[in-house]
């Protein structure tokens, strides 16, 4: 009986997080939100791309939270938030930013090579440069919610690193971040009322494995002998 009401008070706690995560996640990437319900994104890709520097803080801060609860710290979702959003809030948009004006570079040179000789060439390093740069940013992000203070070109590098040698978990994540993204467009009230604190649980489940040996050196170190 006692076991059964740990389970039920689990459960609760969690649908508590994952609800307040949505919230917090919609409220501190309110400019992306806008843009989404209001523009064509196939027309107004420079403000995404302008804009979601000022969004990564709120992504960040909904990483934190999550590892929060992932050790049982399942109250303070509001503090956990409001601390982590101000301590990555530098990094994490410095970050982005320097990532989304690659992005656009890559973007643009794609753009110019399509339909040309030298595309065939160009198109395919092109496309897994993209990838790369988002996947590098997905467990910078990661990394910084937990390692604020860490040295942003250290954290880049390794993150870079990782993502290529743990290649089929960065794929596994980028697929569940598409998953979101389908599902923002066609259905934006459920995926932001419920299906997006659940799955970017899972990207970033994935991405703190990917980094476990950076981010937790001493366990990795004793796993491995």
């Amino acid at each position: 009986m006692r076991s059964r009401h740990h389970t039920i008070a689990a459960v609760f706690d969690g649908i508590h997080v994952a609800l307040v995560t949505n919230l917090l996640l919609v409220l501190g990437c309110l400019p992306l939100v806008t843009l989404a319900f209001t523009t064509d994104a196939a027309r107004s890709w420079p403000l995404y791309a302008l804009t979601a520097p000022l969004c990564a803080p709120g992504l960040c801060a909904a990483f934190a939270v999550m590892s929060a609860y992932s050790t049982g710290d399942t109250g303070g979702v509001l503090r956990t938030y409001g601390r982590a959003w101000r301590a990555t809030a530098r990094p994490a948009m410095l970050w982005t930013a320097v990532a989304m004006a690659a992005l656009v570079v890559l973007a643009v040179d794609a753009r110019a090579a399509w339909g040309h000789r030298v595309g065939a060439l160009a198109l395919p390093v092109l496309a897994t440069l993209i990838v790369l740069t988002v996947a590098t940013t997905l467990l910078v992000l990661v990394t910084v919610a937990e390692r604020p203070t860490a040295p942003l070109r250290d954290v880049a590098r390794a993150c870079g690193y990782l993502a290529v040698r743990r290649w089929y978990l960065t794929v596994a994540s980028l697929l569940v971040l598409a998953l979101l993204v389908q599902l923002l467009a066609a259905r934006p009230a459920l995926a932001l009322g419920l299906a997006a604190a659940p799955l970017l649980y899972v990207v970033w489940a994935n991405s703190r494995f990917t980094l476990r040996a950076v981010l937790d050196p001493p366990t990795a170190a004793a796993q491995r002998t």
